[in-house]
């Protein structure tokens, strides 16, 4: 007799936990290569949404009170982390996806490279964007970075890992904490990123990873009250557009922009796209004579 192979079943990433979708729902995952079913991945509800974003909410109060310091030692640990792991992470790139072995591992070594930039970045770019301003006499004028809060991060479906680190990256090194919907035909590279989050030392919900179908999701995420910014990557003008309007809601800041190149330094590796996800907060303090 011929034995049945026991198919592994992804479950979410939510609060440094792998947890079960409420729905009990699940979708099937075909190997590329061999046209074969690969595993199950849980299919994400609304209810998983809000789970999401309830854990990214307490993780974001422990990442936030962090010093940069921290913060950068966190990610670079990270990075670290993925290293030892790489080779999993391009399985799962060969997979579900048509990259050949060199590409697999050319976006691992890149993603890890992009970590250690950004790890390295982290106690430094709240001095290049905070100033001193020049106001009348008699007060003493200073504007600081913050971070936003939440982030809801909906990842493009070409390039599922670099895409999945570079958003990431550029959403948490100043604070913030975040909902990803990953890429919908490739997700098992980021469940595999998942897996090494949880085992790195990263606070729970700074990072939450929902698998599923993107229109029953996109909606929930991004009309969410306690989501404080959206980062749209992928390039359906009619979905961008409804997020727009769900993001109107409670004004919340939309980041929409979509790339060809995740290995372009020069559009991935810059102070733009930590400051897309700050605010700033001007104080003013009178001085005497």
């Amino acid at each position: 007799m011929s034995r049945l192979p026991v198919l592994k079943m992804h479950k979410l990433f939510i609060g440094g936990k792998f947890t079960r979708t409420e729905s009990e729902r699940y979708l099937s995952v075909v190997n590329t290569s061999t046209k074969k079913k690969a595993c199950n991945i849980s299919r994400g509800s609304r209810k998983d949404i809000r789970n999401a974003v309830s854990a990214a909410r307490a993780g974001y109060e422990a990442w936030s009170s962090k010093t940069d310091y921290e913060r950068g030692q966190i990610m670079y640990r990270l990075a670290e982390m993925l290293e030892s792991g790489r080779a999993q992470i391009e399985n799962e790139l060969l997979n579900c996806t048509t990259y050949s072995r060199a590409r697999a591992s050319k976006e691992v070594l890149k993603s890890i490279d992009r970590i250690i930039w950004y790890a390295g970045f982290a106690d430094k770019w709240a001095q290049l964007v905070g100033t001193v301003n020049s106001v009348q006499s008699g007060y003493f004028n200073f504007s600081i970075p913050e971070p936003t809060g939440v982030v809801g991060i909906i990842l493009p479906e070409d390039a599922p890992f670099i895409s999945l680190v570079t958003r990431i990256c550029s959403v948490i090194v100043s604070g913030n904490s975040c909902v990803v919907i990953p890429s919908e035909k490739s997700p098992l590279p980021a469940l595999a990123f998942a897996e090494i989050i949880g085992t790195s030392d990263a606070p729970f919900g700074i990072i939450n990873i929902v698998t599923g179908i993107k229109k029953e999701l996109l909606t929930h995420l991004a009309g969410h009250m306690d989501v404080n910014a959206i980062d749209y990557a992928d390039n359906d003008k009619t979905t961008k557009e409804m997020i727009k309007k769900e993001c109107s809601r409670n004004v919340k800041r939309f980041t929409g922009s979509y790339s060809n190149d995740y290995f372009n330094d020069e559009e991935h590796e810059t102070l733009r796209n930590i400051e897309n996800f700050t605010e700033l907060k001007t104080v003013w303090h009178t001085m005497g004579t």
